[in-house]
């Protein structure tokens, strides 16, 4: 009888063993089975929003999907993907030459320029004369002592690059000796990493003015005051005006430098070869280039969407997200 109970009591710990095993192994399936299920987005800044309606529109047509995004300056963004602990299965960032300088070929192998945006000066109805700033005057105001305003980092994020290509073209075209420098010099002492960084010490008051995307300003309800076309690098057909100005920005290792030239701002994004959800990435992209999904989204958040996108890479692109692009024109990205 002892015997019997020695054997039932083996039998039943083995049972168990295996039991637990089979548990073990199940909620590894299915955690593995989840990670696949998860996107994660590494964007700019200035796309926090529209990224999250569009994820959430993804998300609702594809039940199980989760979305996990980071917003950074575009460059620092960059640099996020090409660390390799951090996961990436899609980058978007505020100007596709980003991914281009930096991402291409190492990190990956194509881009989708996909939308547009226009520099803005932002404010609110308590920055100092607000009521009396104009297209005309607006570079007079903030030059004064009490106004203070402020930028991003052009080494971190396009909107700084931009700020300063506004700035310079600022000087050119109102024949003003020494205005960038004034400009730039002014805002400097409120430099942060993205542009939306600006934003709360807008709304604190700690600043009157910031240089921002038009777009962000309409999705977060701000003022902002129209630049002409000639410094707002929102319009096409200016593309050679605004590659008169250039500046040197970090590259993408320490110590490196790089020159960009002012043109049109076009936002790009890509899929990393870093992307564990190669599948899932396609399907998004595809969703965001969609005119009835996407890009409608896009349009309604005032950023409006190149359809088709270009390309310099075209024959990179995977054969399913071809139908958004279009090889980039024989006279730019940006004909007139």
């Amino acid at each position: 009888m002892a015997r019997f109970y020695r054997i039932l009591t083996w039998f039943c710990a083995g049972f168990i063993i295996m039991w637990l095993q089979s548990c073990s192994t199940g909620s590894q399936k299915q955690d593995t089975d989840g990670q696949r299920q998860t996107l994660y987005i590494i964007h700019a800044g200035s796309l926090s929003y529209p990224v999250k309606v569009i994820g959430d529109a993804f998300m609702h047509e594809n039940p199980g999907v989760r979305i996990l995004s980071e917003a950074w300056g575009s460059k620092a963004g960059a640099r996020r993907v090409m660390e390799l602990e951090s996961p990436a299965d899609v980058f978007m960032s505020a100007d596709y030459r980003v991914i281009k300088n930096m991402l291409i070929p190492d990190h990956a192998s194509w881009y989708m320029a996909f939308a547009a945006n226009e520099l803005a000066i932002v404010y609110k109805a308590k920055s100092k004369f607000a009521e009396k700033i104009t297209g005309e005057n607006w570079y007079h105001i903030l030059l004064k002592p009490e106004v203070h305003s402020g930028r991003s980092d052009p080494d971190h994020d396009p909107c700084g690059v931009r700020t300063v290509f506004a700035a310079k073209l600022a000087e050119i075209f109102y024949k003003e000796d020494g205005l960038a420098e004034a400009l730039l010099s002014k805002a400097g002492e409120n430099i942060r990493p993205k542009e939306t960084d600006l934003i709360a010490l807008l709304e604190s008051g700690h600043l009157d003015y910031i240089y921002l995307y038009r777009s962000v300003a309409q999705q977060h309800q701000l003022r902002y005051l129209k630049l002409p076309y000639e410094l707002n690098l929102g319009e096409p057909s200016l593309a050679d005006w605004y590659a008169q100005v250039s500046t040197q920005t970090m590259g993408n290792r320490p110590g490196h430098r790089i020159t960009e030239i002012g043109e049109p701002m076009v936002y790009g994004l890509t899929i990393p070869h870093k992307s564990t959800n190669v599948e899932l990435a396609q399907k998004f992209v595809d969703f965001v280039m969609d005119r009835g999904k996407g890009q409608r989204i896009l349009d309604e958040l005032g950023q409006p969407p190149l359809a088709p996108a270009v390309s310099g890479y075209f024959e990179h692109i995977p054969e399913q997200l071809k139908m958004h692009a279009r090889p980039i024109p024989v006279n730019g990205l940006h004909p007139e």
